[in-house]
């Protein structure tokens, strides 16, 4: 049976999961969520759906689960990839997907969408001013973590690196230029060099351009 994958190609943590589906070699399929016509704000959808009004959300037959974190979880379970080789690897992993959600896709996701999806008149610029400082920080807590190493956790590409690098493929500005961090950069390299690969607006449907 094909997973249903309900995301949007903007959405950086739907891009967490449908980059761990697709590395799997799991058969999975995206479900188009429109989140700019306020689906997700929508009673049918979250009654349906998913209660929390959020995407991603996994449907393989009579299991539906929601959280990006969550899914990768059940994406390593079913497939036997990305979970770490140990309880100690499996301990990190989860340690990082926690600081990511908490530290950098919430500030990087919260600030994208104030930067580039809101009119300019409308854009608060001491609150990004505030989250950009907060994402430099976490920026360089990455890069460090980083030095000599290809992967987050361990020898080999883990859920730990499939949430961290969820919204730093993204070319729309929110503080993050490549160039300034070699090591994250390194690091994305290696990510990008798998086999399998895409792009968000390549891997799921919807992006600026349709609303343009």
């Amino acid at each position: 049976m094909t997973i249903k994958l309900y995301c949007f190609g903007e959405s950086g943590h739907s891009y967490k999961a449908a980059l761990a589906l697709e590395l799997s070699g799991l058969d999975w399929t995206p479900v188009k969520v429109d989140f700019f016509a306020g689906q997700t704000r929508s009673p049918e959808y979250r009654e349906t759906v998913n209660e929390m009004g959020e995407a991603p959300v996994l449907v393989d037959g009579n299991i539906t689960l929601t959280q990006s974190a969550i899914i990768q979880g059940y994406v390593s379970e079913k497939s036997g990839r990305f979970g770490g080789k140990d309880k100690a690897e499996a301990r990190e992993i989860l340690r990082w997907q926690l600081w990511d959600n908490h530290k950098l896709s919430s500030m990087a996701g919260m600030t994208r969408f104030l930067m580039n999806f809101l009119p300019e008149d409308k854009q608060p610029q001491e609150v990004i001013a505030f989250n950009l400082g907060r994402l430099k920080g976490a920026y360089a807590i990455l890069d460090k973590h980083l030095q000599g190493r290809d992967w987050i956790v361990g020898d080999g590409m883990t859920n730990a690196d499939l949430t961290c690098c969820g919204y730093l493929f993204y070319d729309e500005p929110f503080g993050f230029n490549r160039a300034d961090w070699p090591n994250i950069d390194r690091w994305l390299t290696n990510i990008q060099e798998t086999p399998g690969w895409k792009h968000p607006y390549d891997l799921m449907p919807g992006s600026p351009a349709d609303r343009a």
